[in-house]
């Protein structure tokens, strides 16, 4: 295993202890202080792996498979633990898990016709977006500026979430009209 694909197996390995440093209550105030640094490590993790295995050419159908799925495992997480500490409305989360499991399963169908599909600048965006509203919704200041902040990164992460969802659907429309 390359260094690439084991740091995706370390973001999967991260996500437990990120939700039981957020949820249990046994860590008190520092366990969101811990669960930031995790998820920020993990998020980490996932600008680096790919940065790696592109250069250094370490791209493997491993990767290729397990680096979105754990992104997606990562966010998901979080988006759950957040709705269950009421810091985000679970539509908004419902949303943005939908996109996911939309784009997961629209990229096996094309899959199943050696379709490769790369991820767009939205969705980049759409991710690193959703990263920084989590870490900020997380921290969960008390101070206005903060909470502003959450507030439009929150709003800006569901925008970018579909708009990425219908960049990618109208540009990859010929896998769907293929299948009628």
């Amino acid at each position: 295993m390359n260094l690439p694909n084991k740091l995706t197996m370390l973001r999967v390995l991260l996500i437990p202890f990120f939700v039981v440093f957020l949820l249990a209550p046994v860590f008190g105030n520092s366990g969101k202080y811990i669960a930031a640094a995790i998820f920020i490590i993990a998020s980490l993790t996932d600008l680096f792996d790919g940065k790696i295995a592109r250069k250094y050419n370490l791209v493997t159908n491993f990767g290729k498979f397990m680096d979105p799925l754990a992104d997606k495992l990562l966010v998901c997480s979080a988006l759950i633990c957040l709705v269950d500490m009421k810091k985000l409305a679970s539509w908004i989360a419902i949303i943005i898990i939908a996109r996911e499991f939309i784009i997961s399963g629209f990229r096996l169908i094309a899959a199943e016709h050696q379709i490769v599909i790369a991820a767009s600048y939205w969705g980049k965006f759409k991710t690193t977006f959703q990263m920084l509203m989590i870490i900020v919704l997380i921290l969960d200041s008390k101070q206005p500026s903060l909470q502003m902040l959450g507030s439009a990164l929150t709003w800006l992460s569901l925008a970018l979430t579909v708009i990425s969802l219908v960049d990618y659907l109208y540009k990859n429309q010929n896998v769907i009209q293929e299948q009628n």
